[in-house]
């Protein structure tokens, strides 16, 4: 056979799939019109793992699991977009590890709404200026994004999906060389999770904190008359996006540096038999009430993913606790355990059940 012949083949393929897209894309408008009928959110984060876990599994070869993923995403991204016009507010600005999830999760052909700060994610999805929100909740190196937490103390939003996105971080400069750089720019965090490398590698360099990852390598670029001094810490794409060289590759001190990040919503997600639950509750200040109160999920046969304490900032040494668990909140034993809990507590909030995400 002839490339020539190959490439024809390709072709046929080809238009087959676009004809299939698009007969995909009326049933995807059909859809949304018997949603906005119901009053129904558009995206579905149980139907997407659904569809996701099923392609996979009936997946042959030689195409990726990963790659169907990415495929998938984009096909439902422009699915979603054709049943409403979809606006996600994420943690900005552009091109920051935040910006690089909600992408991740929703794809090229959704709306994105850059927020200043954590507050404002939510400001704008609880007054329905935009449907889902996106924002960081902990890091495997750095541990919880405690702000993220807090807002939920007040806030009625639920988490309705999850997903980790792996932090690679690199030195971006306009300098010639690693040797004349003495300022690095980045958010304390990324500086953090490189803490070792650039005490190795650049030990006399100054530190600058910068508002975000891409608030640094805008900074470095736009300083040309001090490109071959200062440096930043930042995404890959945001070294595309300014133009900027990498000096240094994966300068992250945990090679599997993760940030985990969730959407958030006004609605609920039903059970889809993989879930986690998140909550946050408070219990009378008396010796052994945490140890008490965790027995319901031992009983349960419940398996506690993470606890996380947060100060209550009502009262000195009175503490919220946030708990993921798997499973849902609608199961019958993850109802007993909360039925259980509400007894002891003082404060006890569902936060979201929703699908967990693979690592």
């Amino acid at each position: 056979m002839s490339v020539d012949n190959e490439r024809k083949k390709i072709d046929s393929i080809d238009a087959k799939i676009l004809e299939l897209l698009n007969e995909r894309a009326r049933a995807s408008q059909h859809i949304g019109k018997i949603k906005k009928k119901k009053g129904e959110g558009i995206y579905s984060p149980e139907r997407e793992k659904e569809v996701l876990e099923r392609l996979k599994s009936i997946n042959s070869g030689p195409v990726a699991s990963q790659a169907i993923d990415a495929i998938y995403r984009e096909i439902m991204s422009s699915s979603i977009s054709l049943e409403k016009e979809v606006r996600i507010a994420y943690l900005g600005p552009e091109f920051t590890y935040t910006h690089q999830a909600a992408m991740k999760k929703f794809g090229a052909s959704v709306n994105y709404f850059s927020c200043t700060n954590i507050s404002d994610v939510f400001a704008e999805v609880e007054r329905g200026r935009s449907d889902y929100g996106v924002v960081p909740v902990e890091n495997s190196s750095e541990g919880a994004v405690n702000y993220t937490l807090d807002m939920f103390i007040e806030s009625d939003l639920k988490i309705c999906a999850e997903l980790y996105l792996a932090i690679n971080h690199y030195l971006l400069s306009n300098a010639v060389s690693i040797k004349s750089i003495n300022q690095i720019y980045s958010i304390p965090q990324a500086l953090a999770q490189c803490r070792l490398w650039l005490e190795s590698n650049l030990p006399a360099a100054k530190l600058v904190p910068a508002s975000s990852t891409a608030e640094a390598a805008r900074t470095v670029a736009t300083h040309p008359q001090f490109k071959n001094e200062i440096a930043c810490v930042a995404s890959l794409l945001a070294a595309k996006e300014y133009r900027l060289k990498v000096l240094a590759p994966s300068i992250e001190d945990n090679a599997n540096n993760t940030t985990r990040f969730i959407v958030i919503s006004r609605a609920d997600c039903r059970p889809t038999a993989k879930d986690r639950t998140s909550i946050v509750f408070a219990v009378k200040d008396r010796v052994g009430a945490l140890h008490d109160i965790l027995l319901p999920f031992q009983a349960h046969k419940i398996n506690l993913t993470k606890i996380e304490s947060r100060p209550s900032k009502k009262r000195a040494w009175n503490y919220y606790f946030f708990v993921d668990f798997e499973g849902h909140a609608e199961e019958p034993r993850a109802q007993k355990t909360l039925e259980a809990l509400e007894k002891n507590c003082t404060f006890l909030k569902i936060l979201g059940s929703y699908p967990k995400a693979d690592i």
